[in-house]
C-alpha cells in the first residue's frame, strides 16, 4: 500500500450541486424511492428502509448526472473535439449517453474486468470503445495519453468538481422524497458519488449520518480516511469492477472527510446475496455495487440505531449480481 502526497484541489459546496441540478433538469429522470417493506426479514436495528432507484436512472446508473453535468458546461469548440474518458463501464455509459443525447463525439477506454454486456451497451449509444489494461487504473492512464495527443475532453469518473456536483443532485432527490432519512448509505468506487451525495446531504441536514460502503478486497477510500491521506492499494481482490480503483483523488478524500461518518467494508458473498435478496423482494436486476448498501445493512456491518429511517442508493443496474 503506497501512501500518495496530497495536492491543493478545488472543492465542492451545495451551490454547485443545486446550478448542476438546474442544468440536468429533463435531460435525466427523477428516480423513485421505494419505501421497502421488511416485516418478514427484519435487519439488524429493525430500520424503516428507503430505496433509492439510481438503477431506474437513463443508462443504469446514477453516473448519468455527472456526466450530463458536465457536459452542459462546456462549449461548442469543445464538444466537436469529442469526450473521452476511462470507465469500469457505468461512467463510460453515462458518457455515451450524455455525448448522443447531444450529437457529441464519445471514446471510451475500458480495463479487461468489464463485463462484456457493458462494451457492447456503449457501442449502441455510439461510443468507440476500447479495452486495456487489468483494473480501470491501466485505461485511465491510456485514456489520459489520448485526450492530450487528440485533443478530446476527458470527464474524470469521479475526480471532477462538475461530475461530482451531478452526482451530488441524488441527494436533493432523496431530501425532498423522504425527508426523514436518518442514514443515507451509499457503495464508494472512486469516491466520486459518495462525495457529492454526503456533502449535498449534510449541507441540507447537518444531522443526516452518512454510511460509505465498500469492498473488502478494495478498501481504497476506507484506507484513505484511516491513514489522513490518500494510499494507492497494490491490488485489489473482487468481483464488483465498479468499487475497485486502487486510488482516488484529493477532491474525493477531503470531501468524505469532511462529511462522511463511517466506511465499513462488506465481502462479495455479501454483496451476492443482497443482489438476490433485491431480485427476490423487488424483481431488481442489480450488479454487486448497487447491492452493498444492503449488504451492509443484512451484514450487520453498520447497525442504525433502532427505528431509524435509512435510504440506500442502489446506484446501478445488471444482471451479474442477481445471478
Amino acid at each position: 500500500m503506497t501512501k500518495v502526497t496530497p495536492s491543493v484541489t478545488p472543492s465542492v459546496t451545495i451551490n454547485d450541486v443545486q446550478a448542476a441540478a438546474r442544468r440536468i433538469e429533463g435531460r435525466i429522470r427523477r428516480t423513485p424511492l421505494l419505501p421497502a417493506t421488511l416485516a418478514h426479514m427484519p435487519l439488524p436495528g429493525n430500520p424503516n428502509l428507503n430505496l433509492k432507484l439510481e438503477c431506474l436512472q437513463v443508462s443504469g446508473s446514477f453516473k448519468a448526472r455527472g456526466a450530463m453535468s458536465k457536459l452542459t458546461i462546456l462549449d461548442e469548440a469543445a464538444k466537436a473535439r469529442g469526450l473521452i474518458t476511462a470507465s469500469g463501464g457505468n461512467h463510460g455509459l453515462g458518457v455515451a449517453y450524455a455525448g448522443h443525447s447531444a450529437g457529441v463525439p464519445v471514446t471510451i477506454y475500458l480495463p479487461g474486468n468489464t463485463p462484456p454486456s457493458k462494451a457492447e451497451n456503449l457501442r449502441r449509444w455510439g461510443a468507440e470503445v476500447h479495452m486495456h489494461g487489468d483494473v480501470w487504473d491501466d485505461a485511465n492512464k491510456e485514456a489520459l495519453k489520448v485526450a492530450e495527443r487528440d485533443g478530446k475532453t476527458y470527464i474524470h469518473p469521479f475526480a471532477d468538481a462538475e461530475v461530482i456536483a451531478g452526482q451530488g443532485t441524488v441527494s436533493l432527490e432523496v431530501l425532498a422524497d423522504a425527508p426523514d432519512t436518518d442514514v443515507l448509505l451509499v457503495s464508494i468506487g472512486g469516491g466520486g458519488l459518495i462525495a457529492g451525495a454526503a456533502m449535498a446531504a449534510k449541507a441540507l441536514k447537518p444531522e443526516i449520518t452518512v454510511i460509505g460502503i465498500e469492498p473488502v478486497g478494495a478498501p481504497t477510500l476506507h484506507n484513505s480516511v484511516a491513514a489522513g491521506e490518500l494510499v494507492e492499494l497494490a491490488s485489489v481482490d473482487t468481483k464488483a469492477n465498479t468499487l475497485a480503483p486502487r486510488r482516488s483523488e484529493d477532491i474525493n478524500l477531503g470531501l468524505i472527510q469532511d462529511n462522511v461518518d463511517q466506511i465499513v467494508l462488506v465481502t462479495d458473498a455479501q454483496m451476492q446475496e443482497a443482489a438476490r435478496w433485491l431480485w427476490r423482494e423487488f424483481g431488481l436486476g442489480v450488479e454487486l455495487s448497487a447491492a452493498a448498501a444492503i449488504a451492509a445493512l443484512q451484514a450487520g456491518v453498520y447497525v442504525p440505531a433502532p427505528g431509524a429511517v435509512c435510504t440506500a442508493l442502489i446506484c446501478g443496474t445488471g444482471s451479474d449480481g442477481a445471478s
